[in-house]
């Protein structure tokens, strides 16, 4: 039987803007290692592999563990799987503080994290669509996607700022106070739902067939993979890109990074939720497959900006930024109405689970790249590590316009 959206007194506005606020205080330690990755290259001397595998394990531990948390919230409330991820966050960034010293306990506390990240995201978007139906929950989907990148945009800001001024620990305790108040607020906010029972309660819910059988929710799930593929290897490794091309920039003045980071992440916000409304005027397939062909061509020329002058520089990066995140929300959307009421859940977990197989990959694949070249201090390295962004990024649009042309076997 379905379940019709709880009623709630609260206004839709009012849900929409809490819960995207408390996945912005989520997003607080999710890129402070990377905002101070040119620091850690010294403190902890790493290389251009160790940088990646630390950035990247984050996302391997959410790819694995996505899956079975996601799918669940079709039979348990996905708020209570938000509130448990919520606790992982906290515990991640309070342990990095207490206990990291170097490559190894580092690789344990972003694995936690990874998993609360797991816990948190989807789970928090699939809570906030199913307490609203209609347009409000095609445009929250498009306002929480994008809370991720504002989240995600004062990480870098905070991460790359504390340092200056305090211990790098307190960063992390920072962000581990933005999650108790983030689960404190899902809490309070979200009404509880009763557990499901029926066709996609208990160990029926993860079952991932129907999913994997539907053409169209695979093709944007492929899409969403590239897509993830590019944003985090851009994430992970901007800072680090822009300490080494701005001190060899001609122009004369030197800015923070991280402050460049900052406006270039917050500005994916207005750009995924225009990038949204476009596809609903003119058509998902048509405005997604342009805006990974524009950016696959930006990053192309962002990895040949090294030497030009620093205002030029940051405008490409800052324009390359818009293009990285704006096909975002467009793709979730896609995948959303690509399911049942009934398979929403574990659609989302397909889509976050394969999807952030990319997520993995990209900040160890540029981190590879980065080295076989010459490493962090070559130009020539750089170039071809935003050049391999470029390529695999295509590869979605083309999965997509395939699935769109031919079923999938029945498995």
């Amino acid at each position: 039987m379905k379940s019709k959206p709880i009623i709630q007194e609260k206004s839709a506005v009012q849900i929409i803007f809490w819960t995207c606020l408390a996945e912005v205080l989520l997003m607080q330690g999710i890129f402070t290692f990377s905002s101070m990755l040119p620091f850690f290259f010294s403190e902890w001397n790493l290389n251009s592999v160790d940088a990646g595998w630390i950035s990247g394990i984050y996302y391997g531990a959410y790819m694995v563990s996505v899956m079975i948390l996601v799918s669940i919230t079709d039979w348990i409330d996905a708020k209570k799987i938000y509130i448990c991820g919520a606790l992982l966050t906290l515990l991640s960034c309070v342990g990095f503080a207490l206990f990291v010293e170097g490559y190894w306990t580092a690789m344990i506390f972003r694995t936690l994290g990874g998993i609360g990240l797991a816990g948190t995201y989807m789970p928090g978007l699939k809570a906030l669509t199913d307490r609203l139906s209609g347009k409000s929950r095609m445009r929250a989907t498009s306002f929480y996607t994008s809370s991720f990148g504002v989240g995600s945009a004062l990480s870098f800001l905070i991460g790359g700022y504390t340092q200056n001024w305090f211990a790098w620990e307190t960063a992390f305790w920072f962000a581990g106070t933005c999650a108790l108040v983030a689960m404190l607020i899902v809490w309070i906010i979200l009404e509880n739902r009763p557990n499901q029972v029926g066709e996609r309660s208990g160990l029926r819910s993860l079952d991932f067939r129907p999913v994997l059988r539907n053409p169209r929710a695979m093709g944007w799930i492929a899409c969403y993979s590239t897509h993830n593929y590019e944003l985090f290897a851009f994430r992970s490794w901007i800072v680090a890109y822009l300490a080494f091309a701005l001190s060899d920039a001609a122009g004369g003045f030197y800015i923070q990074p991280s402050l460049v980071v900052f406006f270039g992440v917050l500005l994916g916000m207005p750009a995924s939720v225009i990038g949204n409304e476009l596809s609903m005027r003119y058509g998902r397939t048509r405005i997604v497959y342009s805006i990974m062909g524009l950016s696959a061509v930006m990053a192309i020329v962002a990895g040949k900006s090294i030497g030009m002058a620093d205002p030029l520089l940051i405008a490409i990066v800052l324009v390359y930024g818009c293009f990285v995140t704006g096909e975002s929300a467009s793709i979730t959307t896609g995948a959303i109405e690509s399911a049942t009421d009934e398979s929403r859940g574990v659609t989302l977990a397909v889509h976050s689970s394969i999807g952030f197989i990319g997520s993995f990959l990209g900040p160890v694949g540029f981190g590879i790249v980065l080295s076989a070249y010459g490493g962090h201090n070559n130009a020539n390295a750089w170039f071809w590590a935003f050049v391999s962004t470029g390529i695999i990024l295509l590869i979605g649009p083309l999965l997509h316009f395939y699935l769109r042309k031919y079923k999938l076997n029945n498995l």
